[in-house]
């Protein structure tokens, strides 16, 4: 089979697409909107891009009319947010931090969700993550109505208790590996490959 993904409504290449490149990292993004709300919600259009500098590239959508959505209204109006890492037994609530809400709600109030005070910026992180990168933003190029893609300068890191080896700065996820979005609704846990399992190139 040959497409040409031109001639495909936006849906069908949404659908296909993300149900090819898979798995792919989750960003559950928390914000502070300049009245103090703090806002989280999941980007699986996330990744990072080098590290000198150390950015974060994050795939925003806006809504259908054009209308900026909380995540991307708080970081146009601060310049700041977090990237909290999700592992499994965050999939649930950070599934419900999804769902629509009114303006000025926010979910981790609704959801019951801790957070704790962040290094570098105002926004601050979930508690419960084992792993949180702060940013501030670079730059935002927008290709549509509905399409923005956010650059952020990696400014801090949070980690939980033994995740980072302070001497050697290994990080030891002890089997706990974040989780990855497949699509529709569907995650996958990550296994890592013994490298002696690999047959050697020949």
């Amino acid at each position: 089979m040959m497409l040409d993904l031109g001639s495909l409504p936006p849906a069908t290449r949404y659908k296909l697409l993300t149900a090819i490149v898979l798995p792919r990292p989750v960003a559950w993004v928390t914000t502070r909107s300049p009245e103090g709300v703090v806002n989280a919600a999941p980007f699986s259009f996330f990744n990072l891009f080098g590290q000198n500098p150390a950015l974060v590239v994050l795939g925003l959508e806006h809504r259908a009319d054009g209308s900026m959505k909380d995540t991307t209204r708080n970081i146009r109006e601060t310049g700041e947010f977090v990237v909290n890492i999700v592992t499994e037994d965050l999939v649930a609530p950070m599934v419900a931090s999804a769902a629509p809400v009114g303006p000025g709600t926010s979910e981790p109030e609704a959801l019951g969700l801790a957070l704790a005070p962040s290094l570098t910026v105002a926004p601050p992180r979930l508690a419960a993550a084992p792993a949180a990168i702060e940013c501030r933003r670079t730059v935002g190029l927008s290709f549509s109505a509905e399409r923005e893609i956010l650059v952020g300068e990696a400014t801090g890191l949070a980690a939980r208790d033994g995740l980072i080896d302070p001497e050697k700065w290994y990080v030891d996820w002890q089997g706990d590996y974040p989780v990855a979005r497949l699509f529709a609704d569907r995650y996958a846990r990550l296994v890592e490959i013994d490298r002696h399992a690999i047959p050697p190139a020949i």
